[in-house]
């Protein structure tokens, strides 16, 4: 079943339902997660211990440096498939938070799709892959984090102040700090009530944006180095390269966020961050107004939401990307006024 959740929100009774009978429950996100991955993640497994089950956190990645705050008893395991794939196969219920297409799980993928146990999607993602018994999605919530919440408060389930820091860090990260499309004033009076039941947005801004690494710091001055704009000023772009990588003392986890630079130029529609990784280039893509980048995206095998999406491409050069990307990108420049 797919369940979107635009106005009163409902939740499934299948869902309800799923989630009391199970009692071993594993829960995972895509690769390289993020704010609103590692959060929901979090708030979910700690709502599932208040109630009696036994949840695990299990990624594919570790957990960034400017997340590990979140997790203090380090309850997120980083997957080895001879330790923890029993985990997994023995579930009674596996939720996957924040991706609704199973090859965003990477190494936990195969061992996903061979569980017997239900899969349960959460997600705010266009165009949910069919691999799930039930999905949770709704691509109007500005995150996953937001539908975790109203899913909490559809079961009754109290909000401690851990939950409360977990959730409204996945929603500030995922909303641009409250600041992109979708911000709207029902995601204001959530923030608000997690902020009454002891999240701390200065902590939380802090924690995850103020905690950088020197080695991240002089790597962001080499991306702004790198920076180039294209059709008259409404498109720029940011590399980065496995040279200014391995110079910083860096990885492509620390590159999170840095799509805010070519889109805070005067005039830039397009923003675009080329990360060239050991076998291809990883590409974000953001977008103002009425510009479809998830549509771009799309040509390269990408997706994501209108504004902002992604794409990852094997095999090929950074100067390949990078040519093909900007000269299809120009037609898209003539799709929106950038008013949305």
């Amino acid at each position: 079943m797919n369940e979107t959740t635009k106005g009163p929100f409902r939740l499934p009774d299948e869902i309800r339902r799923v989630i009391t009978a199970a009692r071993r429950i594993v829960i995972t996100t895509h690769v390289n997660p993020d704010g609103d991955a590692l959060g929901s993640e979090l708030a979910f497994a700690a709502a599932m211990r208040h109630l009696g089950k036994e949840p695990r956190i299990i990624n594919h990645n570790s957990t960034p440096d400017n997340y590990t705050w979140l997790d203090p008893d380090h309850l997120i395991i980083h997957f080895v498939p001879e330790t923890h794939r029993e985990m997994i196969l023995g579930a009674d219920l596996i939720v996957i938070a924040d991706t609704n297409h199973p090859n965003r799980l990477r190494s936990i993928e195969p061992f996903v799709l061979q569980s017997r146990a239900p899969k349960l999607i959460i997600d705010h993602h266009l165009e949910p892959h069919p691999f799930g018994a039930y999905y949770l999605v709704d691509d109007e919530a500005t995150s996953t984090g937001e539908l975790i919440y109203k899913l909490f408060r559809a079961m009754e389930i109290p909000v401690t102040s851990d939950i409360a820091t977990q959730l409204y860090t996945a929603i500030m990260t995922d909303t641009g700090s409250f600041r992109y499309p979708r911000t709207d004033p029902e995601i204001h009076q959530i923030a608000a009530d997690l902020i009454a039941h002891g999240a701390d947005p200065t902590a939380c801004y802090v924690n995850v944006y103020e905690q950088w690494t020197t080695g991240r710091m002089r790597l962001m001055g080499e991306v702004l180095d790198s920076m180039k704009t294209a059709y008259e000023g409404k498109l720029a772009y940011v590399t980065c390269t496995q040279k200014m990588f391995h110079d910083t003392g860096t990885t492509e986890v620390e590159t999170d966020n840095f799509t805010t630079y070519p889109m805070s130029i005067r005039g830039v529609v397009i923003g675009i961050l080329f990360n060239e990784l050991i076998n291809g280039v990883k590409i974000s893509f953001r977008s103002k107004g009425d510009i479809p980048v998830n549509q771009l995206a799309a040509e390269f095998g990408g997706g994501g939401h209108f504004n902002a999406a992604g794409a990852r491409l094997v095999d090929i050069s950074l100067e390949e990307a990078v040519r093909d990307v900007v000269d299809r990108a120009k037609k898209y420049l003539n799709h929106g006024n950038g008013s949305r």
